[in-house]
C-alpha cells in the first residue's frame, strides 16, 4: 500500500474499530449488568415477602404466590429438602436444588411443624423457663443479610426461560430455619442486550465506512500541496531551472514549513551551483593566459630557439603549478575534507615562514606578545598555506614593512599581519576573500595573482574552527587577523 492516504484512512479506520468495540463491549456489559442488577432487586423484593409470610407460620398452601407465573418460587430447609414450590414450577436450576416437588418428610401444613397443645398453650405468665424458641411466638425472623444472586432456570407450565434468583434465609416461630428462592425474568435483559448489539453490528460497518471516507477525503485535501511541491521538484529535476520555487500554502502547519525549506534549499542549491559555474569559468580564465603564452614560447623556440624565453616559461611553468596546487585545494575543501588533529605552534610557524619572504624592497618584523607555545589542532600543512597567502598578499600590497604579531586572546591564538599599504575600502572588505576576485583589475596578473589566496586562508580558518577578517592597521594599511581556537 504505497498511498499515505490509504495507509492513513486504512489506520484511522482500524483504531476506529478497535475503539468502538471495546467501548460496545464496554456499554454491553454496564447494560447486562444494570438489567441483571434490576432483575436481582425485583426478585429479592419477592423472596422477602414470601420469606416474611414463612417467618409469620403463614400454612404454605395459603402462602401468597399470585404471581408464579413471573416469579418461581422454591422454599427448602437448611438441609436443601423443598418445603413448597409456587404452582406450576416443574423444573428448575441456579438453587439449592433442582427438585420441585415437596419432601414426604417435610410438614405439610405449617412452618412450625406439628407441636403440642402445652407448647402452644405455654405458661400463663409468659416466661420462657427453657429457652425454647418455639415457645416464642415473637422470635419469627426474615435476615437482614444482603441475599446470595444466581443465574438460572425454570420451567412454569411449559414454558422455560432464563431467570435470576435471590435466595433470602428466615427461620419460622419454631426456630426453623428455611431459605426461599424467588426468581425475576431475564428475558428483558436478554432483549434489551440482543438489540444493542444487533443496532452495534448493523451500524459498525456504516459508521467504519464514513470514517474511512472523511480520513480519505480530509487527508487528501491536507497533502494536495505536497503534490504541488512534488510536481514544481519534477519539472525543476526536467528543467534543470534551479531559479523556480515550490509553492508555500497559506498555511503555518508541517507542509508550509517543508515548502519553505525545500526553497531554502534550492535557494542554497542554486548559489552553490552558480559559484561552481563561476569557479569553472574562472579556474579556465585563468589558466589560459599562462597555457597560452607557455604555448606561444614554445612554438617560438621551436621555430628558433636562439628566440626561446627559458625564464619566461619557467615562470608560466610555475604559475601553473601553483595555480593548480590552489585549484586541487579548493576542491578538496569544498568536497568537505576535514583537517586534521596535530598540535601546530603558531609561533613557529610564522618563524618558518617569515625568512622565506624577506626581501630588499618590504621589511618585515615579527613579534610575539605571548610565552610558552602557542598551540592550535589543525593541519600544519594547510595552516602554513594560510600564513604563507597572508604575507604574500601583505609583501604585494605593503610600500615599506610589514608586521607580523602573535598573540592569544580569551583563549584564542591570534596571528595579526599588518602592510603599510592603501588598505581595502570597508564595503569591499567580504568581497575580498571571494574567490578570483581582484580590487586591482588593471594591476598585472603576475603581479596580482590569481585572486585564490585569500579564499583559501578564509575556507582553511573556517574548518579549523576560526575567523579571518580584515581591518586598518596603524599603519594605515590593510590589517588580516586570523583567530584560532587554542588546543
Amino acid at each position: 500500500m504505497r498511498s499515505v492516504r490509504a495507509r492513513a484512512a486504512l489506520g484511522a479506520t482500524l483504531v476506529v474499530t478497535v475503539a468502538l468495540m471495546a467501548a460496545g463491549l464496554v456499554v454491553l456489559q454496564v447494560l447486562r449488568g444494570n438489567l441483571t442488577g434490576r432483575a436481582g432487586l425485583e426478585a429479592e423484593v419477592v423472596a422477602r415477602e414470601v420469606a416474611g409470610q414463612v417467618a409469620l407460620d403463614v400454612p404454605y398452601e395459603d402462602l401468597d404466590l399470585s404471581d408464579e407465573d413471573i416469579h418461581p418460587v422454591q422454599v427448602t430447609d437448611e438441609e436443601g429438602r423443598v418445603l413448597v414450590v409456587s404452582e406450576g414450577l416443574e423444573a428448575i436450576s441456579g438453587t439449592a436444588t433442582s427438585e420441585v416437588t415437596p419432601a414426604p418428610s417435610a410438614s405439610a401444613g405449617s412452618p412450625g411443624g406439628e407441636t403440642s397443645g402445652d407448647d402452644k398453650g405455654g405458661d400463663d405468665d409468659g416466661d420462657d423457663d427453657d429457652g425454647s424458641r418455639g415457645n416464642d411466638p415473637d422470635r419469627g425472623e426474615v435476615s437482614s443479610d444482603d441475599p446470595d444472586f444466581s443465574n438460572g432456570s425454570a420451567t412454569v407450565e411449559g414454558d422455560t426461560a432464563d431467570y435470576r434468583f435471590a435466595a433470602v434465609e428466615a427461620v419460622t416461630r419454631a426456630g426453623l430455619p428455611v431459605i426461599v428462592h424467588a426468581g425475576a425474568p431475564l428475558t428483558a435483559e436478554q432483549e434489551a442486550v440482543d438489540s444493542v448489539r444487533t443496532t452495534m453490528l448493523t451500524g459498525l460497518p456504516v459508521l467504519l465506512l464514513v470514517v474511512a471516507g472523511v480520513t480519505w477525503l480530509v487527508t487528501r485535501r491536507a497533502l494536495r500541496p505536497v503534490e504541488g511541491i512534488r510536481r514544481e521538484l519534477a519539472a525543476i529535476t526536467a528543467s534543470q531551472d534551479l531559479g523556480r520555487r515550490v509553492p508555500e500554502p497559506g498555511s503555518r502547519d508541517e507542509i508550509a514549513r517543508l515548502a519553505r525549506t525545500t526553497n531554502e534549499t534550492l535557494t542554497v542549491l542554486e548559489a552553490s551551483v552558480d559559484r561552481q559555474r563561476r569557479f569553472v569559468a574562472d579556474a579556465s580564465h585563468e589558466l589560459r593566459s599562462p597555457i597560452a603564452s607557455l604555448r606561444t614560447q614554445l612554438e617560438v623556440g621551436a621555430a628558433h630557439p636562439e628566440l626561446l624565453d627559458v625564464p619566461g616559461a619557467v615562470a608560466d611553468t610555475v604559475r601553473l603549478q601553483v595555480l593548480a596546487a590552489d585549484l586541487l585545494l579548493l576542491a578538496r575543501l569544498d568536497a568537505g575534507e576535514r583537517p586534521g588533529r596535530a598540535v601546530v605552534d603558531l609561533r613557529a610557524l610564522v618563524r618558518e615562514e617569515v625568512p622565506h619572504r624577506t626581501g630588499d624592497r618590504i621589511a618585515v618584523a615579527v613579534s610575539v606578545t605571548a610565552s610558552g607555545p602557542l598551540e592550535v589542532r589543525g593541519s600544519r600543512g594547510q595552516l602554513t598555506r594560510v600564513i604563507g597567502n597572508l604575507l604574500d598578499n601583505a609583501e604585494r600590497h605593503a610600500e615599506h614593512s610589514v608586521a607580523v604579531s602573535v598573540t592569544t586572546d580569551r583563549g584564542d591564538v591570534l596571528v595579526a599581519i599588518a602592510d603599510d599599504g592603501p588598505g581595502v575600502p570597508e564595503e569591499e572588505r567580504e568581497r575580498i576573500f571571494e574567490r578570483f576576485v581582484r580590487l586591482d583589475d588593471a594591476r598585472s596578473r603576475d603581479d596580482g595573482g590569481a585572486g585564490l589566496g585569500l579564499a583559501i586562508a578564509r575556507d582553511v580558518a573556517t574548518r579549523h574552527r576560526g575567523t579571518l577578517t580584515v581591518g586598518t592597521a596603524p599603519q594605515g594599511g590593510a590589517l588580516f587577523t586570523l583567530r584560532l581556537p587554542h588546543s
